[in-house]
């Protein structure tokens, strides 16, 4: 089929059209959360999107082979299903920049005149609309999101059928694309479950009849959640799509910091640091069974005692290595941090919080307030005019980057 998964004419718009989930799906937060998230693809056509805001096109990728200095993993290519050297797309940046894996726009035009696709990767990094729209994504769906561009030949398809450890929203950008959706062969693989082990799966997979099978033109998004087959092919001109790979949050993680969290209570277990009787054979499976009550009642009781709060903290460390906060401009900061009238000030993006007793722990570093002032800046962070801070207390704050002007 086309277009069966297209949907209805949605009943109730997010509360910011454009921005976030509103930019990618044609449907409200909610039915969304009920209908595709985790579970079924989504077909969302330009006539039911805003126009896009992510500010990338042709120009754009010309500027970032050319102008930007990009070296490898920023870029990859591919051609017939298979990831091109980096050396065959790489050079020297010349004097003073000498470095060998810098991007050679001139090895990239020999290899897509060939036939090649051009993958620009981290863009959420390298192209500031684009890290704009990949904030709006995490901030509405709670989970870290990256973007890549596939840049594809006419008639010529990047990479065979396979799936991907991540949830993804594609935004085609400029050209066609036709695009074929199978049903996983492996249900919500986990970062470490790529479809390369199941290579034998997903080949006989290829064959069976898609689900979605569609072209995608400029402006329409299609979301897949991970495990989903797919495969693309260019169609008539150059074709270029945005990629937005949702690094999802899952049970896993929670039980992954959770065992870490356990692990560290039986450390000052008195049961657990007694040493085991002399004449001990740890080879044998009859010293383990002798062990394990033991050790299970120990495990069990620091397990019992792991408290949520313990368990958000792993979390959010988690959490802030995942991501960056808004970019900052460090000269023009530094100038409006020293200012005696400042400009107006606003909070900084991306920062995922938290309080450390009387310390402000963020993306970005961790700032110490007096105990009176918290309530102050506690406030700031849950939307007050920042501009009523006391001097010295908005000063810290913007050097460490919290507070950018507005």
């Amino acid at each position: 089929m086309t277009d069966a998964l297209a949907p209805e004419p949605p009943t109730a718009l997010p509360p910011e059209p454009g921005r976030g989930l509103a930019a990618v799906t044609a449907l409200s937060r909610e039915r969304f959360a009920a209908e595709h998230w985790d579970t079924a693809p989504l077909l969302s056509r330009a006539a039911d999107l805003p126009a896009p805001a992510h500010g990338f096109d042709a120009a754009a990728v010309d500027e970032l082979l050319a102008r930007r200095a990009l070296r490898t993993p920023f870029l990859r290519m591919a051609r017939d299903g298979a990831t091109l050297e980096p050396r065959d797309f790489t050079l020297g940046g010349g004097v003073g920049a000498g470095i060998s894996d810098q991007v050679s726009e001139d090895k990239v035009l020999r290899l897509f005149a060939d036939g090649a696709t051009i993958v620009l990767q981290g863009l959420h990094r390298t192209w500031e609309p684009v890290a704009r729209a990949a904030r709006d994504l995490a901030s509405d769906l709670g989970h870290p999101v990256q973007v890549n561009a596939y840049v594809t030949p006419p008639q010529n398809q990047g990479f065979d059928d396979h799936y991907d450890v991540h949830d993804v929203f594609v935004v085609q950008v400029a050209g066609e694309k036709h695009w074929r959706v199978r049903p996983p062969v492996h249900e919500r693989p986990l970062r470490n479950e790529p479809w390369t082990d199941r290579r034998d799966a997903v080949r006989a997979a290829s064959a069976v009849e898609p689900v979605v099978d569609t072209v995608l033109r400029p402006g329409d998004a299609l979301y897949l959640p991970r495990g989903w087959l797919h495969s693309a092919t260019a169609l008539g001109g150059t074709s270029i799509h945005l990629t937005f790979g949702v690094h999802v949050w899952t049970g896993r993680h929670l039980a992954e910091d959770a065992l870490a969290a356990t692990s560290r209570r039986l450390d000052a277990d008195p049961s657990l640091r007694t040493a085991l009787p002399v004449g001990t054979d740890v080879l044998d499976p009859a010293t383990v069974a002798a062990a394990r009550d033991t050790v299970r009642a120990a495990v069990l009781r620091a397990v019992d005692a792991l408290t949520a709060e313990e368990l958000a903290a792993a979390l959010a460390r988690r959490a802030r290595s995942a991501q960056r906060a808004e970019p900052l401009d460090v000269l023009a900061q530094h100038e409006a941090g020293g200012a005696d009238v400042g400009p107006r000030w606003r909070l900084r993006d991306g920062l995922a919080h938290r309080w450390e007793g009387t310390v402000l722990v963020t993306r970005v570093g961790r700032v110490e307030v007096a105990a009176d002032e918290r309530e102050s800046v506690a406030a700031v962070l849950t939307g007050a005019e920042p501009s009523g801070l006391p001097a010295d207390l908005r000063r810290r704050l913007v050097l460490a980057g919290v507070l950018l002007p507005h």
